[in-house]
């Protein structure tokens, strides 16, 4: 009876000590796992951010990666992930300094991949993604929870399951500061592909129309990229919607550009870019 007992008491022994081995084992994965999670974003916007710079010199020495990294941070990480505004991204916006030259600013809406083909290959325009803000953060996912000092990026809420999850939220400060700091002549892409190429609940519609700032901006032209089999022109009445949010100030225009002419623009660098759009 003895013995048996002793064995039992061993065997307990052992299997709580098993049991916390693996506690422990898990605990350190876990670790590991969510640190490389932190440590491959920021290696991710750092290693970005000075890329950028290295290319934009005219931009490299009045900016700091490490210090955006931390302002980044800031907004988001030991928050829940549905509840960081876009009024958390201020610091990051502050921390940035570049100044797109008046009359270069293209906005777009459902035709991210042909505007940034276009400004990929033409220097006459920019888009938010092709400014500092835009092009470290452009396909990221980020997040964090409530209390925690971890960045996630799987298990992040999706663009429209909470409006103010932390990647809706910095588009939506972004897209607002490059639409407030707009000047001159400004353009905006649309796919003239759809039956209502304006939607007001886009961000261009919802967010960016809403920050020009009259005082500096002094017209709208909206281009149209139409096929040859589309049937929208710019006589659309979404581009109604589009006119009563515009403040009156600024003039509005709208053209139709053929889908085959900005193709060629972009293969072909040598055509006028205002032979193009």
């Amino acid at each position: 009876m003895h013995r048996e007992a002793s064995r039992r008491k061993r065997c307990l022994l052992l299997g709580v000590v098993v049991v916390v081995v693996v506690v422990v084992v898990l605990a350190i994965v876990l670790g590991l796992t969510l640190t490389r999670y932190s440590d491959h974003l920021r290696s991710t916007v750092i290693g970005r951010c000075e890329s950028f710079l290295k290319k934009h010199t005219d931009v490299s020495r009045v900016n700091d990666c490490e210090r955006i990294w931390g302002a980044f941070e800031e907004a988001y990480v030991g928050k829940d992930p549905c509840e960081v505004p876009a009024e958390a991204y201020d610091p990051l916006i502050s921390s940035v300094t570049q100044h797109v030259i008046c009359g270069t600013m293209l906005f777009w809406s459902k035709t991210k991949a042909m505007a940034h083909a276009f400004t990929d290959n033409r220097e006459c325009l920019v888009t938010l993604e092709d400014t500092l803000l835009g092009f470290v953060f452009d396909e990221l996912t980020w997040c964090s929870k409530n209390g925690s000092k971890e960045t996630f990026t799987t298990d992040c809420p999706g663009w429209s399951e909470c409006q103010n999850n932390p990647v809706r939220s910095f588009w939506i400060r972004a897209s607002a500061n490059f639409a407030a700091t707009s000047c001159g002549n400004v353009s905006a892409m649309l796919n003239g592909s759809l039956e209502s190429p304006f939607s007001s609940t886009s961000v261009f519609g919802s967010v960016e129309v809403k920050s020009f700032d009259p005082n500096k901006v002094d017209d709208l032209t909206i281009l149209l990229v139409t096929k040859e089999t589309d049937t929208t022109t710019c006589a659309s009445s979404s581009f109604q919607s589009l006119r009563s949010a515009l403040d009156p100030k600024i003039a509005y225009n709208c053209r139709e550009v053929p889908y085959n002419r900005v193709e060629n623009c972009i293969s072909d660098p040598e055509i006028p870019c205002s032979d193009c759009l």
